[in-house]
């Protein structure tokens, strides 16, 4: 469970903080259903840019945000579905959009709901603690922007070999960046730098993505609950959420898969990873280029047992669908030789690599399953291709020029041409063996306890369960460091 033990002494701390840079909290209830913002703060928002550095951008930490830069107010989760033309598959994919959160990606939810517990609780004292937000890329961007709108110090540790665009807004943004060696496969390099901050400097504390139930337990409720929402809204008098896939990255948007169980008990839950790094697949290691997803280990936080599929995506695939998506040429084939509609092709800059995969996974999930146009399956853009257009630059160097004999070989074979091999559907021996992998990263590695791997096993209701049933307790403080700073009575 989430530790919500109080210490008094930070938390009048973080509340003088918060009179001072006047900030308010928003809540779980509040990013799940921002209907409920008070009305004085959506009024303010009115002028305050998606981007910017201000305290009221923590209440657009939801997939209900409107899709505009500046002044946007909320409605509906940001979706997309996408037709058979573009998937080459008769179930109906629907995509949560991620660009349309503050820094442009989900995680900045995913960091919110791991910082803000210690923050209204005053285990992170704003005045003392640095806040160490260690990641492959996004979340340490999410946990940056929301340590500098709450008035805390930060520490972003990410791969050197990550996207260039990545590193030029962290350094405006963060109190220090930390570049690790490697790429995206490298996350053992990740925590043994955590390890070396945690034993050399008291002022820090760390937020490991990767063990922080925060993580999960955002995504649980609010990414969990806006798939919910948008099944709930489409169209069809015969329709079935069938799937939902993910790639593993943290685990933490694997939270949204334990909400759909339960609301949706036949749903099959697909996790997915870098072929050239099959680590849950087939025990394996290598180095991957689908930036956003960690590797060479099983997260934490990852509900092992609540997985039906593993599934492994060539890196090749979404580099050339990346390329495919942003050049003129690409979408000009798409158009007049594909048929993809052009709504469809204006919504494409939309898709982040990770997030490329992530319909990948949808399509051979569909696939495995035959599939049809009754059932849905659900997935999130985690980012949009804002953030790697340096990559599109790349592949160009590589590739030369793009035509449209080239959109055509991409879309047939790294689309509308995928298999359903190099997946596994898992049974329980299967889901007991990615369990247990878990030992060799956290009880040899990073303190946890043999009994306490068990627990998340054997336990899931006294575990899971009750990470799952402390949103409700984490308003409640919420509210209360609210009430205590009155911020929000003096707007």
């Amino acid at each position: 469970m989430i530790n919500l033990q109080i210490n008094e002494k930070g938390l009048q701390s973080n509340i003088k903080k918060a009179r001072e840079n006047s900030i308010v909290i928003p809540t779980f209830e509040q990013m799940q259903n921002p209907g409920k913002v008070p009305e004085k703060i959506k009024a303010k928002l009115k002028n305050v840019g998606l981007w910017d550095i201000n305290p009221l951008n923590l209440f657009r930490i939801t997939w209900k945000n409107e899709p505009k830069d500046f002044g946007g107010q909320f409605g509906s989760p940001n979706y997309i579905e996408l037709p058979k033309s573009l998937t080459g598959v008769d179930a109906r994919i629907i995509c949560l959009v991620g660009k349309w959160f503050p820094t442009g990606c989900h995680k900045v939810g995913a960091a919110y709901g791991c910082l803000v517990p210690r923050l209204v609780t005053g285990q992170f004292d704003a005045e003392y603690h640095k806040a160490v937000w260690p990641s492959t890329g996004n979340y340490c961007r999410g946990g940056a922007f929301n340590s500098k709108l709450l008035s805390c110090h930060s520490i972003a540790i990410l791969p050197e070999g990550m996207s260039q665009e990545r590193f030029s807004w962290l350094r405006s943004i963060a109190g220090e960046v930390i570049a690790t060696p490697g790429s995206e496969s490298n996350v053992k390099e990740i925590f043994d730098k955590t390890w070396e901050i945690r034993n050399t400097r008291e002022d820090c504390m760390i937020f490991n993505q990767f063990e922080e139930m925060g993580n999960h337990l955002w995504h649980y409720h609010v990414t969990g609950n806006a798939i919910e929402e948008v099944f709930n809204s489409l169209d069809g008098k015969k329709k079935k959420l069938a799937g939902a896939c993910f790639t593993s990255g943290s685990a933490g948007t694997t939270g949204a898969g334990d909400y759909l169980k339960e609301k949706f008990p036949g749903v099959r839950i697909g996790v997915g990873e870098a072929l050239q790094c099959p680590t849950l697949l087939n025990n394996g290691f290598g180095e991957h280029r689908i930036e956003g997803i960690g590797d060479k280990h099983v997260p934490w936080i990852h509900n092992v047992k609540n997985t039906d599929m593993v599934i492994a995506i060539d890196d090749e695939d979404s580099q050339k669908l990346l390329r495919l998506f942003n050049e003129k040429e690409g979408l000009k084939y798409l158009a007049e030789e594909a048929g993809v509609p052009q709504e469809t092709i204006d919504t494409l800059g939309l898709f982040g690599i990770s997030g490329i995969a992530n319909v990948l996974c949808c399509i051979k999930m569909a696939k495995y399953y035959e599939m049809t146009s009754e059932d849905v399956v659900a997935t999130v853009l985690t980012d949009s291709s804002d953030m790697y257009q340096s990559r599109v630059r790349e592949l160009e160097d590589e590739d030369g020029p793009y035509g449209m004999k080239m959109a055509a070989v991409d879309h047939n074979m790294h689309m509308l041409g995928l298999r359903t091999d190099n997946l596994e559907e898992l049974t329980y021996t299967g889901k007991k063996r990615l369990q247990n992998l878990k030992y060799y990263t956290w009880v040899e590695q990073q303190g946890k306890t043999a009994e306490e791997l068990r627990a998340l096993w054997y336990d899931q209701d006294g575990t899971w369960g009750a990470v799952h049933r402390q949103a409700k307790e984490i308003d409640l403080l919420i509210n209360e460091f609210n009430e205590r700073s009155g911020v929000l009575d003096s707007l």
